[in-house]
């Protein structure tokens, strides 16, 4: 029986690609990899400015609109420098690229992986 999906993305031990494959479809480029850009910058390039933004939003409540500007433009300002950043994009890449291969030697996603 003939697959659908190109030898690229059937191969591999599992049927799940070839795990030594560092090409990237648009869907990985525009997305995946922006969301581990942003869940990095958050959680370990700007997490001063974040933590302020939040702390900020937690006294204000209502208010947080008018009363937080400057943190809000200070974290943004922070995460679009690092949105930008092309060493940054490449390590985010490589992060992407080391989950999928090691997806598609085992069958395991990284998320299920460090839970169990």
């Amino acid at each position: 029986m003939t697959s659908v999906l190109s030898d690229k993305l059937s191969s591999g031990p599992k049927g799940l690609g070839d795990p030594e494959d560092r090409s990237l479809r648009r869907v990985e480029k525009e997305i995946l990899i922006p969301k581990i850009m942003r869940d990095k910058a958050r959680t370990e390039k700007c997490t001063d400015f974040v933590k302020a933004f939040n702390d900020c939003c937690k006294e204000n409540s209502i208010l947080l609109v008018l009363k937080c500007r400057t943190e809000n433009s200070r974290m943004k300002a922070c995460l679009t420098d690092w949105y930008n950043n092309q060493h940054f994009r490449h390590q985010c890449e490589d992060i992407y690229l080391n989950q999928r291969s090691e997806y598609r030697r085992t069958g395991i996603k990284a998320q299920t992986k460090r839970m169990g």
